[in-house]
C-alpha cells in the first residue's frame, strides 16, 4: 500500500518516502529496503532497528542475490573526470580517502589491482574507506587478492554492511 505510513524516529513518512530516504544505503539495491518493509513483520522505528533489519535481509538472501549486490559496486580509484559515473555517496567515500587524487602510478597500481581482483572474483573489490587513505586501500587490495574465493566474498559481505552502517549513520533524518 503505497499511502502507508511509517513512523521512524518519531516521524511520519509515507512509504515511498521512506523507501527513497534509504534506497542507496546499499549501492544500487533498493531492494534490501523494500524487503525490510514489505517482509510482513514491524517496520523498523529506529535506525539501530533498521541497520538490523537491513543487515539480516542481506545475509539471508541467496549468494545470487549478494553477488549481484557486490557487482552493484563501483571499482575504486576511479579518476577524477569518471567521478560523475559514481553514486553521491560513492564519489563522497572515493574523496575521502583522497582516492581522486590518486598520482598516476598510484592510479596505474589500483587500476592493475582491481584488474587482477575482478578476474579472480567476478566482483569488484570493496572496502569501506571510511578513516582510511591511499596506500590504507592500495595495501588492503594487495593482501587481499591473494584470498581464496570465500574468505573473500565474506570479506566483501562485511565491507559491504560496514559501508551500509556509516552511511546511515551520516544520514540526516
Amino acid at each position: 500500500m503505497e499511502n502507508e505510513i511509517i513512523n521512524f524516529e518519531n516521524k511520519n513518512f509515507k512509504k515511498s518516502e521512506f523507501i527513497s530516504l534509504f534506497e542507496s544505503i546499499y549501492e544500487h539495491s533498493n531492494w534490501v529496503i523494500k524487503n525490510v518493509i514489505e517482509g510482513g513483520s514491524s517496520n523498523p522505528n529506529t535506525m539501530i532497528e533498521l541497520k538490523s533489519a537491513m543487515k539480516k535481509i542481506v545475509d539471508k538472501s541467496s549468494d545470487s542475490l549478494k553477488i549481484k549486490l557486490l557487482r552493484s559496486h563501483p571499482e575504486l580509484g576511479i579518476k577524477k573526470n569518471q567521478l560523475s559515473n559514481l553514486t553521491a555517496s560513492s564519489q563522497e567515500e572515493q574523496k575521502s580517502a583522497g582516492l581522486d587524487q590518486c598520482s598516476e602510478e598510484e592510479y596505474k597500481e589500483i587500476k592493475q589491482l582491481n584488474k587482477i581482483y575482478k578476474k579472480k572474483f567476478k566482483f569488484p573489490f570493496i572496502i569501506a574507506v571510511k578513516g582510511l587513505n591511499r596506500s590504507d586501500v592500495i595495501d588492503s587490495m594487495s593482501i587481499r587478492v591473494k584470498n581464496n574465493y570465500e574468505e573473500e566474498f565474506l570479506t566483501a559481505i562485511n565491507e559491504v554492511h560496514k559501508i551500509a552502517k556509516i552511511r546511515l549513520e551520516s544520514l540526516k533524518i
